[in-house]
């Protein structure tokens, strides 16, 4: 058992990795949304620039990106940590306490992103993204 317990604690880098390409995927797909209509856009179309939406859309979508590649990981996931949280706090919170969205306050996906952003600012990209490389110095 502690030989398997030794493999899967050494899978870890990796599996940071992994988490952080498909929470950015996953994050970017909000910003696309609110910025260019995809997947059937937001109510009112697309937002003005400068707004909050369509700051909000260009953090998810350029922030996301930068979070795909695992390129300033930490100081990026670190601002979009704090964008969900303000989020969270802004339209979710006011709606009541719990947040499954039927009869919540919606607000789970903003929460869960919170957290698993602010724990990438501070484990990093992982093995498996430009800031490594970079830190090796091959960029």
């Amino acid at each position: 058992m502690a030989k398997v317990d030794s493999r899967w604690r050494e899978l870890a880098p990796r599996l940071l990795s992994i988490l952080r390409v498909v929470a950015a995927f996953l994050f970017m797909q909000h910003g696309a949304q609110k910025l260019f209509g995809f997947l059937g856009g937001i109510p009112g179309g697309t937002p003005l620039f400068f707004t909050q939406t369509w700051i909000a859309g260009a953090l998810e979508f350029f922030g996301g990106l930068l979070l795909l590649f695992g390129l300033f990981t930490s100081p990026v996931a670190f601002i979009l940590s704090g964008m969900m949280a303000w989020a969270y706090f802004q339209v979710h919170a006011p709606r009541g306490f719990w947040t499954l969205r039927d009869g919540g306050n919606g607000g789970e996906l903003a929460a869960f992103y919170c957290f698993v952003f602010l724990y990438m600012s501070a484990a990093g990209g992982g093995p498996w993204s430009l800031d490594s490389i970079r830190r090796r110095g091959k960029i």
